[in-house]
């Protein structure tokens, strides 16, 4: 099975993430905890993976993070670039 990707970009949400958090004065490991309560496992280093683009993001998480910081879905992958494999 092939692996699915954009280029080197492991998701689409690094940049907005870090700005949404950032604007909702919000430390990493607060961003974790409050997923935490929310039934998503994940911790400080794995919010620091997403922003510098080392992780997958899953829908489960996309969703659960917007709700956190008050941003749609939309609006957190906005002026995404996307590579095109196929030029």
């Amino acid at each position: 099975m092939k692996k699915l990707g954009f280029g080197e970009n492991k998701n689409i949400i690094h940049t907005n993430l870090k700005l949404y958090r950032i604007k909702n004065n919000l430390t990493q490991g607060q961003l974790a905890a409050k997923m935490q309560t929310m039934n998503i496992n994940i911790d400080q280093q794995m919010i620091s993976k997403i922003e510098r683009n080392n992780r997958i993001v899953t829908d489960y998480e996309l969703v659960c993070l917007c709700r956190i910081l008050n941003v749609n879905i939309d609006d957190m992958i906005k002026n995404v670039e996307l590579e095109d494999d196929n030029q």
